[in-house]
């Protein structure tokens, strides 16, 4: 148990973005709703997933939609109060903390903004160890555990609970609501008990967010490259260095989709690299080969600073490193790859781990 303060925040936000593989809501919305939040009720309480108790009431805070909607619909905190309330309401029992539900720019930020309002401890757990775009891509998913009861909410005050058949249709059903709501909403949805998330989900996302923005931080003033000490800290891998050429990017169904190409900059020079993104950047290619594929992490640096840059971040003439890293054991699983793998979002591609493509490529 510790307490998170702004400095703490700062940090987090950075490796939430580079985790949240381009995805998870724009980073810089989540930090400053977090840094008010704290600003004006004080610190929030950090536990460890092992100091939860077993049977306490616990559900992850978060927003769905497209991270594009949100440069223009900024929400103001008082979405995730209501619809707390309301599931509280609906359950009959009090939510003992929250966590977030996956490593993303703003749906790491989101469970310090409402735990500093409403009092409540945030956990150092989540739900992927990245970001994901629909709402039964998440580990609690792989091991049965119901996305509702839920509640959905705007910020105008409309607020939607949902019983639904599955998760799956807990996406669908939610992810129309949130469209007809102006392309975003906030959630809570997954409650649970404390022995369910020791059990699913993915314990210490929120240390390794600081650690990663630490890093980031302090590179230039300990005169060390961020990208390697990053790329140490992860187990990542160097994919591509280039400038980017073209982006083709659109908000539809509720998600940014679209399409990324770089021109390779010195060891890659005349290479080419595509990404696809689904609100996430999910396949790197070239044009000779595979680089890294879904369920892994594909994240875009700043090649200068080492800051990620979320697929709406993404700019004609920057000068980016690709880099890849290791999912979460969980997402290797048969059920995981047919939930999140790369067949599931319509590409032709099997899934390779990351670390096999990388090898491939040094011998070719």
């Amino acid at each position: 148990m510790r307490k998170i303060g702004k400095q703490e925040i700062e940090d987090i936000a950075v490796g939430a973005a580079l985790l949240g593989t381009g995805g998870g809501g724009d980073p810089y919305i989540g930090k400053l709703m977090a840094l008010q939040a704290i600003e004006e009720n004080g610190p929030v309480t950090l536990l460890d997933i092992d100091e939860v108790p077993e049977e306490a009431l616990v559900v992850p805070s978060s927003m769905m939609g497209a991270p594009t909607v949100m440069l223009e619909k900024v929400p103001s905190g008082e979405e995730a109060i209501e619809v707390f309330s309301k599931l509280e309401e609906f359950l009959g029992e009090e939510i003992y903390a929250t966590f977030p539900i996956e490593a993303g720019g703003v749906n790491s930020m989101l469970p310090f903004a409402l735990a500093a309002r409403r009092g409540l401890p945030v956990i150092d757990a989540d739900g992927m160890g990245r970001a994901f775009p629909e709402l039964q891509m998440v580990t609690f998913y792989l091991d049965g555990i119901s996305a509702t009861p839920a509640v959905i909410g705007d910020e105008k005050g409309n607020t939607a609970l949902l019983s639904t058949i599955d998760n799956v249709w807990t996406e669908r059903i939610a992810r129309a609501s949130a469209i007809q709501m102006g392309g975003s909403v906030m959630n809570a949805m997954y409650s649970m008990t404390g022995k369910n998330l020791k059990e699913s989900g993915i314990a210490g996302i929120l240390k390794l967010e600081e650690e990663i923005g630490k890093t980031i931080r302090l590179a230039k003033d300990n005169n060390v490259n961020a990208i390697q000490e990053v790329l140490k800290t992860v187990g990542g891998f160097e994919l591509f260095h280039g400038k980017v050429t073209d982006i083709n990017r659109k908000t539809e169904t509720g998600f940014a989709r679209g399409t990324a190409s770089f021109e390779g900059i010195g060891d890659y020079k005349n290479e080419t690299l595509q990404l696809r993104f689904q609100n996430e950047h999910l396949l790197a290619q070239t044009d000779k080969r595979l680089l890294c594929v879904t369920p892994d992490l594909i994240a875009v640096l700043d090649a200068e600073t080492g800051l990620p840059i979320t697929t709406e971040g993404i700019r004609y003439g920057s000068r980016c490193i690709v880099i890849g890293i290791p999912c979460h054991e969980k997402w290797r699983t048969e059920k995981g790859i047919e939930t999140v793998g790369p067949k599931y979002f319509g590409y032709d591609v099997d899934y390779t781990p990351v670390e096999e493509l990388v090898r491939k490529g040094e011998t070719e």
